[in-house]
């Protein structure tokens, strides 16, 4: 054997290990926060998981920051693009919580709280515990990691689908805690429909994130479209559930 093919044989070796280990701390990071870990450690846990995985990029893969989406002007187009969605957001949410028929769909129990719990929830739980990690991780580092070894639309597929995976804990209760879901979904069976659906939908979610992120050439666009749809959503549910 070449030296040509032992180099070529270590630089396949090191690029298959560098995708497993950033798969495999996703799904650590992810039975970690969702069964192990207590939830007062849910945000700083996933924040260091998103440092760990730019680093793994930056440090390992010898990604920049424009490769993952957070390069300075980069961050500037985000900020546009990322606000003008988000500010739609608000409308559409403000539409549907003023209509008696859509209101209903906010109806969350996770939302059943003081205002003080929805303020923690919209602005520090789900901005730097769910959406920085999420975002950095299947919109920054793995599409990027991904698009070294295959072609972009291959690298998108696989970095959604294993978004949709990712929500197959989070999603086990989640026709219980919905109203509307828990009517209709009821029983074992509408438990499966119900994570199905989760999965299926936040895949395909997750392409159209995935499609932002590289249009808008920026990473901030969709954690600021993400934000904007989870976080309102909580306080949107916390009026709805209040007495």
């Amino acid at each position: 054997m070449s030296t040509f093919d032992t180099l070529e044989d270590e630089e396949f070796e090191r690029d298959w290990k560098t995708m497993a280990g950033v798969v495999a701390l996703v799904v650590c990071s992810n039975v970690m926060s969702n069964r192990v870990l207590p939830s007062w450690l849910y945000v700083l846990w996933n924040a260091g998981v998103a440092v760990v995985l730019v680093v793994i990029a930056l440090r390992v893969d010898r990604l920049s920051l424009s490769d993952v989406g957070l390069g300075r002007s980069q961050l500037r187009l985000g900020l546009r693009w990322g606000g003008t969605l988000a500010a739609c957001v608000a409308v559409v949410y403000a539409v549907g919580l003023a209509v008696p028929t859509t209101r209903e769909l906010f109806r969350d129990k996770r939302a059943d709280g003081t205002g003080w719990d929805t303020l923690y929830m919209a602005f520090v739980s789900v901005p730097f515990g769910t959406v920085l990690l999420e975002e950095v991780a299947f919109r920054g580092v793995l599409p990027a990691v991904f698009a070294h070894r295959m072609s972009r639309r291959a690298a998108i597929a696989c970095s959604s689908l294993l978004f949709g995976l990712w929500h197959l804990l989070p999603a086990a209760n989640i026709n219980r805690t919905n109203a509307v879901l828990n009517e209709s979904l009821s029983g074992a069976s509408g438990q499966v429909i119900a994570i199905a659906g989760a999965v299926l939908s936040t895949a395909a979610v997750g392409v159209f994130f995935c499609w932002l992120r590289y249009r808008s050439n920026s990473l901030l666009t969709p954690i600021l479209l993400h934000i904007s749809t989870n976080s309102l959503a909580y306080v949107g549910a916390h009026f709805v559930l209040r007495p």
